[in-house]
């Protein structure tokens, strides 16, 4: 291991690949010779797998053995820049085409990068020229919005490159634009001979069924805010945060800039050292941020997708998804910004606040990528909706709370069965509710000396109070936001007055004598 530790990243300015990515690169040149000029080839490889690092180094041997160009399209300008540097490490000549370059010297290039839409204008202003363009390759190819200049390239060999196959809009399947796809090295492969580090990943079982899904398929920001904003999602937060990340370089993935300034505003009052950033900083502001991120031990940066792609920063020892998503694309960006590897580092924590666990497996399971590519619905359809996922849960006390209730042997209700046998008794729904802050109000006093300690130990029931009232909605199927509200907000009134009125007739029973005054 003694060079593998060093990592892609150090071993690419010695033009040394892995056998992997050579492999990749004959794989792909063998299309390329006998597929026809306008063929458009996809590449997979897992994010840190390096991707430019394979297509820089197909760059220098396209244009050592080939009388035509390359042009390199990325969607942000960070990535054109980052890509431009992997070129010229590899000593390969190339203009960035940005939207104050001056193009009056392109003649003198072979290679040019340029952003989707700085190149979409240059294009329609016919202030580039394209004619001789035989190699066109497309960076985060998994985005639609390259889509749209293909029609400048019918006679070029494209090449795409994503870690997920798998395109950002439902309606615009990848199949519709690529003939054919090649699958690189595994995430398990690459963990396997220490190129990737290992994910550790801890669920933490919310309620999503409040969230609503927009046009583009994933959950809007809005009803996002309005669930990861709540006291009770920044405390589970705050509590996963510390139960498992403490200490270690955190990245916390958000959707929406409010929920990170609350997740920021929390973590500043508890006294830990924490950074926000959005698309709203200046370039200054961002690489300030960046830099003391990098420099600062214990560090803790919350973002809103941002550093989804573009960002390379190996000492991240955790990521936090605060957020559900519904794109698998997204979920493996995120994850896999802490799966640089450096010598001390061979795995990573992950915090899953979003069921995305739940929804797409573990990260780095072993997808059929050939079978998502060509048949995406198909894969998209078998995916478990919010109400699937959440029926197999079973809520668990956390250990450190559960040892607040060491006097009672069972603190699990379950709502469904109460529901179920209330129903078949010709009960009322509401009974089910009522049983259910019977046996809360009983555990909480089964483990108090007084109606205060009592008051204090109900207050820590949150998760499992809203656990039983998703429970019952859904056992009534009746799951309006503004009910279950109401409902939650009911729940812990009447959970408190019960404790009142009850308190010395159910401290008497469990304990056989009346609580001493």
């Amino acid at each position: 291991m003694s060079e593998n530790v060093l990592g892609i990243q150090e071993r690419k300015t010695d033009k040394e690949l892995y056998s992997y990515q050579q492999g990749a690169i004959s794989q792909i040149f063998e299309k390329f010779e006998s597929a026809p000029d306008d063929y458009h080839l996809l590449y997979q490889l897992p994010t840190g797998g390096g991707k430019t690092v394979i297509f820089s180094e197909m760059v220098r041997q396209y244009l050592k053995h080939h009388d035509k160009k390359v042009l390199i399209m990325t969607h942000r300008i960070e990535l054109s820049k980052q890509t431009s540097t992997m070129l010229t490490e590899f000593n390969v000549s190339n203009k960035i085409v940005h939207s104050t370059a001056n193009l009056d010297d392109q003649d003198d290039y072979s290679c040019f990068v340029a952003m989707v839409e700085t190149l979409n204008n240059r294009l329609n202003e016919d202030k580039l020229d394209i004619s001789n363009v035989g190699l066109v390759i497309i960076d985060e190819a998994h985005y639609n919005s390259f889509t749209k200049l293909f029609k400048f390239f019918e006679k070029s060999f494209i090449l795409g490159v994503t870690a997920t196959p798998l395109s950002s809009n439902i309606k615009l399947p990848m199949k519709d634009n690529y003939d054919e796809l090649i699958v690189g090295e595994s995430i398990e492969a690459l963990i396997e001979n220490e190129f990737l580090a290992q994910a550790e990943t801890y669920s933490y079982n919310v309620g999503l069924t409040s969230l609503v899904v927009g046009a583009n398929g994933d959950y809007t920001v809005k009803s996002s805010e309005d669930l990861y904003t709540n006291f009770d999602m920044l405390s589970k937060l705050m509590q996963a945060y510390e139960e498992r990340c403490k200490g270690k370089k955190t990245l916390i993935f958000n959707n929406g800039i409010k929920t990170s300034l609350f997740v920021y505003d929390t973590f500043k009052a508890a006294g830990y050292p924490i950074a926000h950033l959005d698309n709203t900083n200046t370039k200054k502001e961002r690489k300030a941020i960046l830099k003391w991120f990098k420099d600062t031990p214990h560090a803790i940066l919350t973002s809103v997708s941002i550093l989804t792609t573009g960002f390379d920063e190996p000492t991240v020892e955790s990521i936090i998804l605060n957020r559900a998503t519904k794109s698998l694309t997204l979920y493996y960006q995120m994850i896999g910004r802490g799966s640089r590897i450096l010598k001390n580092k061979s795995s990573f924590t992950v915090i899953d606040l979003g069921n995305n666990f739940h929804r797409f497996g573990p990260w780095g399971a072993d997808l059929d990528w050939y079978r998502i590519f060509k048949s995406p619905n198909y894969y998209l359809d078998s995916l478990l909706n919010d109400e699937d996922l959440e029926s197999n849960f079973r809520y668990e006390m956390p250990e450190d709370l559960r040892a607040e209730f060491e006097n009672s042997k069972e603190v699990y209700f379950d709502i469904s069965k109460t529901y179920i046998d209330a129903v078949r008794n010709g009960e009322s729904s509401k009974v089910v509710l009522e049983r259910s802050i019977s046996q809360h109000a009983r555990i909480s006093i089964e483990n108090s000396e007084d109606v205060y300690d009592a008051y204090e130990l109900s207050k820590k029931l949150g998760d499992d109070i809203d656990y039983r009232i998703q429970r019952y909605t859904k056992c009534i199927s009746k799951s309006t936001f503004n009910f279950v509200e109401w409902l939650r907000d009911d729940y812990r009134k009447k959970l408190r007055a019960y404790i009142r009125d009850n308190f010395d007739s159910v401290y008497e029973d469990i304990n056989g004598h009346p609580p001493e005054d």
